[in-house]
C-alpha cells in the first residue's frame, strides 16, 4: 500500500511524512497473526492505543466512534446471472469459459438481483465489490449497478482468485461424461482433465480469505481522513456457483462432507453474510431463515454455528462446533469410513456399467 493513501494514514496513525509506523511508549502490540498474516512471528503495533483491535465483549462494536477495525455490516455473495453455457453447454466448445457472456434473461437477473440488494443497504449505505475477471460476472456487477446506482460503489476490484473452477481449456463432448465421473469419484476432490478440482479452488480461495481480512482490519472500506464509517458499507463478491460455496467453506470451517451436502445457488442468487452483535457474520439473518438453509443442505450443527455467531464476539470459540471437541472426531469417523465404503461401492458400480457400456468386460 502506498504510504501516503489517506486510509492507511489515518489507520496506521501516521502523517504523509512517516516512513512508516512507529510505536510510541505504552502503546500495545498487535500481532501480525491478528491482522490474518500467516506463518510469521514478526511484531507490529499502530502508535496510538485507540487502534487496538476492540475486544467485542466490552460491546465495542455497538458503540459510536468504535475504532476502524470495526467490520463492514454484511458481506454480500452473489453467483453471476443466467450465461450462454447455463443453457447451451455446447457453447463451452466454441468459447472459451472467460468470454462467456449473459443471455438476456440472464441480464434481466442480475437488474433484479440489483433491486434486490438496494432493498437490503440502508440509505447511505455504499459497496466495495471484488468481482471474478470472467465476463459473466463482470457483466452481472455492470447490470446489477444500473439498479443499485453505481455512485453507491466505492471501488471495484477484479479478483482473478474467485474465478470459475477451471474445466481445462476449450471443453469437448467428454465433458458431460467427466460430470458423471466426477459423482463417482468424489465431488470436492475430482480433478478434470488440464483443469481443477474444487480441493485446488480451495487453496486460492484461502488466499483471497487472507486479503479480505486484511483488507477489512486496515479499513479499506469507507475509510478516509474523517474516520471509517464500516456501518454504512457493504462488500460485494460477485464469482462462480463453486467458487461462492468453497469461500463460505473456507469462512466456516466446513468439512469436505459439509461441503458435498450444499446445494448450488441459483444464477444471480444473493446469500448474504450479515455481521451479528459481537462482530462476526452469520447466514441466519433478516434475509435467510432456518428453513433456507435447511433447504441448502445446512445439517443442525450448521445451523446452530450459525445461531452462535449472531452474538458471538470475533475472538470467541465455539465450544459446541465439532472442531472444537476433540472426541467427537473419533465418535463420528467409524460412521464416516462405513459411508465412504458404501461411496466407492457405488462408484465400482457405475464404472463396471461404463465398462460393459463400451464392451470392455472381455466378452466375445
Amino acid at each position: 500500500r502506498v504510504r501516503g493513501d489517506a486510509r492507511w494514514q489515518h489507520a496506521a496513525g501516521v502523517s504523509g511524512r512517516v516512513r512508516g509506523p512507529t510505536r510510541v511508549r505504552g502503546a500495545p502490540l498487535v500481532r501480525a497473526q491478528d491482522m490474518g498474516s500467516r506463518g510469521t512471528s514478526a511484531n507490529f503495533s499502530f502508535n496510538e492505543p485507540r487502534f487496538r483491535e476492540p475486544s467485542t465483549r466490552d460491546g465495542a462494536y455497538a458503540r459510536k466512534g468504535a475504532s476502524p477495525w470495526e467490520r463492514p455490516k454484511r458481506i454480500v455473495l452473489i453467483r453471476h446471472a443466467e450465461s450462454e453455457g447455463n443453457v447451451d453447454e455446447t457453447m463451452y466448445m466454441r468459447k472459451p469459459d472467460h468470454r462467456i457472456e449473459l443471455t438476456e434473461k440472464g441480464k434481466r437477473q442480475a437488474r433484479e438481483a440489483g433491486e434486490q440488494l438496494k432493498n437490503l443497504l440502508g440509505p447511505n449505505e455504499t459497496l466495495y465489490v471484488y468481482v471474478s475477471p470472467y465476463l459473466r460476472t463482470m457483466q452481472t456487477l455492470y447490470e446489477l449497478g444500473q439498479a443499485v446506482g453505481v455512485d453507491r460503489v466505492l471501488g471495484v476490484r477484479e479478483e482473478p482468485r474467485i474465478r470459475e473452477q477451471d474445466f481445462g481449456n476449450f471443453q469437448d463432448a467428454t465433458m458431460r461424461e467427466l460430470k458423471r465421473e466426477r459423482l463417482g469419484f468424489g465431488r470436492f476432490f475430482y480433478r478434470f482433465p488440464n483443469g481443477e478440482s474444487a480441493a485446488d479452488v480451495y487453496d486460492r480461495v484461502t488466499s483471497f480469505r487472507e486479503t479480505l481480512r486484511n483488507d477489512i482490519h486496515f479499513g479499506r472500506f469507507n475509510c478516509d481522513d474523517r474516520g471509517c464509517r464500516t456501518d454504512d458499507c457493504t462488500v460485494l463478491i460477485v464469482t462462480h456457483g463453486l467458487t461462492l460455496r468453497v469461500f463460505l467453506m473456507r469462512w466456516y470451517k466446513w468439512t469436505t462432507d459439509q461441503f458435498t451436502r450444499l446445494k448450488n445457488p441459483g444464477n444471480a442468487e444473493l446469500v448474504v453474510m450479515e455481521r451479528g452483535d459481537g462482530g462476526r457474520y452469520t447466514l441466519l439473518n433478516s434475509t435467510h431463515s432456518e428453513s433456507y438453509l435447511r433447504d441448502r443442505g445446512f445439517t443442525e450443527p450448521m445451523i446452530a454455528d450459525q445461531k452462535w455467531a449472531r452474538e458471538a464476539p470475533v475472538d470467541g470459540l465455539n465450544s459446541e462446533w465439532p472442531t472444537s471437541k476433540g472426541n467427537l472426531f473419533f465418535q463420528d469417523f467409524p460412521g464416516r469410513l462405513d459411508a465412504n465404503r458404501q461411496s466407492v461401492k457405488n462408484a465400482d458400480a457405475y464404472f463396471e456399467r461404463r465398462r460393459r457400456e463400451q464392451g470392455l468386460d472381455g466378452g466375445e
